[in-house]
C-alpha cells in the first residue's frame, strides 16, 4: 500500500517515514511549503509541495498515488490561517463552513474532506507506539511534594483548557498558573512563562478528553527540556499513553543531569 503523509513541522513526519517503511508501508508526503523541513524529500517515496490554503492540490495528488489512507503528523502552526496564504476553491469552501475555526474544528474539517475522496485519515502514532510513555516516573527523581501539588492543580486547569481546545499545556507555580498555552506551541509558552516567574515552575502538558489520535496528538522533545532548563523549571508532567516522546532516551538523560522530575500520569 501506499501510505499518504500531511507533513508539518519538526521531527513527527520523519519519524511515521522511518516506521513506515520499517513496516514495508512506501509513503506519498504533501508536504507544507511553509511548515516542512526541505530534508524530507531525501526520504520521501513520492513528494510533492503544497501550500497552506492548496486543499485541492494535495486530495488530487493522494488520489493521483492511489492513497486510501492518510496520516497527519508534524505542527501546522495555527496563525498560518491568519497569514498571507490564499486558499484555493476547495480550502475557501471549507473554510466558509466552519462556525469557527479552532484546532479541532479546521483538522476535522480537512479529515471529512479526505474522507469524501475515499481517504482514510488513521491514529498518526500507528508507527510510533513506543514513543508513548506508560504511567510512572520517568526520571531518576520523583516529582516532590510541591511539584505534586502543582501537577495535582496543573492537571485541573489544563484539562478545562484542552476540553475547550485552547491548548494543550499550562505552566504552574506554588497552585497558581502562570501561562497558557494558546496558538505558541509548548516550548514557547514555558519561555514566556519564563519571563513572567524564574524558577520553580511545574509544566503540565494533557491529551483532550476525548483525544483524537489522528490529529494535534501532544508532543514533547528535547526542546522542551531546553526551554525547562533556560527558565529553571523543575518539573514536567504528561498524559500517559497520549504524548509522543520524540527522543526519549536523550530528553531523560538530559532532564536526569538537570534535575529535573518527569512524570506520566
Amino acid at each position: 500500500m501506499t501510505l499518504g503523509l500531511i507533513a508539518g513541522n519538526g521531527q513527527f513526519p520523519f519519524l511515521v517515514i522511518e516506521g513506515a517503511h520499517r513496516a514495508g508501508v512506501q509513503v506519498a508526503v504533501a508536504a507544507i511549503r511553509e511548515e516542512t523541513d526541505p530534508a524530507i524529500e531525501q526520504i520521501a517515496d513520492r513528494l510533492t509541495w503544497v501550500g497552506i490554503g492548496q486543499l485541492g492540490k494535495m486530495l488530487k495528488f493522494f488520489k493521483n498515488e492511489g492513497v486510501t489512507q492518510a496520516i497527519m503528523a508534524g505542527q501546522v502552526k495555527h496563525v498560518q490561517i491568519f497569514s498571507n496564504a490564499i486558499p484555493d476553491m476547495r480550502m475557501l469552501k471549507m473554510l466558509l463552513r466552519l462556525p469557527k475555526r479552532n484546532t479541532d474544528a479546521l483538522i476535522g474539517a480537512v479529515a471529512s474532506e479526505l474522507a469524501s475522496e475515499g481517504i482514510e485519515l488513521i491514529d498518526s502514532t500507528r508507527f510510533l507506539s513506543h514513543a508513548l510513555p506508560e504511567a510512572g516516573t520517568l526520571t531518576k527523581r520523583a516529582p516532590d511534594e510541591r511539584e505534586r501539588s502543582d501537577i495535582e492543580y496543573g492537571l485541573e486547569v489544563a484539562g478545562e483548557i484542552a476540553r475547550l481546545d485552547l491548548g494543550q499545556t499550562i505552566v504552574v507555580r506554588d497552585r497558581a498558573c502562570v501561562a497558557i498555552e494558546a496558538m505558541e506551541g509548548t516550548d514557547a509558552v514555558v519561555r514566556r512563562a519564563g519571563e513572567l516567574v524564574r524558577g520553580k515552575l511545574t509544566i503540565v502538558k494533557v491529551a483532550k478528553p476525548d483525544q483524537d489520535m489522528r490529529f494535534d496528538v501532544p508532543v514533547v522533545g528535547v526542546p522542551t527540556i531546553e526551554a525547562m532548563i533556560a527558565t529553571r523549571a523543575t518539573c514536567l508532567c504528561l498524559a500517559a499513553g497520549k504524548t509522543l516522546m520524540f527522543d526519549r532516551d536523550e530528553m531523560i538523560k538530559l532532564a536526569n543531569k538537570n534535575k529535573i522530575a518527569i512524570v506520566a500520569v
